[in-house]
């Protein structure tokens, strides 16, 4: 063999070589590959994502803690609102039958008022009257239907309804003089305004010019 024969299959023996540990150590590169994406995470990691888990759990458990506290306060809230329309239902279901009995009380005092006169007819009506009038006060106080009657009193005008302004000696400005028509509450709330007079400030003369007292 010749030694440029030699020197050819040498050359190509190496190659050969070389070829095969580039091979070699491509599957060694895959192989470690393969192993690191099989690697179980570490402890670190682990801990990481129990850790995130943990808050995810604990974040709901406060949104739903938050949302039962909601529902328990609006649950205690129709509760109380529901007791207090079944107190009020309770307390003012007579109300318009008051109202209605109102007209037939008025009707008797007014009744009494007319009659005048010292005839026996007279006073046994008059009687008759003042009974029925107590019997219907004393159901009234009863079912605490109060009478609102403000004669000397300070002007109350959520109780009151002024229809008549007036000067009156010796009463103070803005306070009744007169009740034309008495007033009545049901368990504190109004059921009539009570119509009054109420007294005004004495309006004052007007001076008299110069001009005026001397064509006087």
């Amino acid at each position: 063999m010749s030694t440029d024969q030699e020197q050819t299959e040498t050359q190509l023996d190496s190659k050969e070589n070389d070829e095969i540990l580039e091979e070699v150590l491509s599957d060694e590169g895959l192989a470690e590959e393969e192993l690191s994406l099989n690697e179980p995470p570490s402890q670190a990691t682990l801990i990481a994502e129990l850790q995130q888990e943990l808050a995810a759990a604990e974040q709901k458990a406060q949104e739903n803690w938050d949302k039962a506290i909601r529902t328990q306060a609006e649950m205690e809230n129709l509760r109380k609102r529901t007791q207090k329309d079944l107190e009020d239902a309770h307390k003012y279901a007579l109300n318009s039958f008051a109202k209605e009995l109102l007209s037939v009380l008025d009707s008797l005092e007014l009744g009494l008022q007319a009659a005048t006169g010292e005839s026996e007819e007279v006073k046994k009506f008059r009687e008759g009257s003042e009974l029925t009038i107590k019997q219907f006060e004393t159901v009234f106080a009863k079912f605490n239907v109060m009478t609102v009657n403000p004669v000397g009193e300070p002007f109350n005008a959520e109780q009151q309804q002024a229809v008549l302004m007036q000067e009156v000696e010796d009463a103070t400005p803005n306070t009744v003089v007169n009740v034309f028509q008495k007033g009545y509450t049901l368990n504190g709330r109004l059921l009539r305004p009570a119509m009054v007079v109420v007294a005004k400030t004495p309006e004052k003369p007007a001076k008299k010019s110069p001009e005026d007292n001397k064509q006087a």
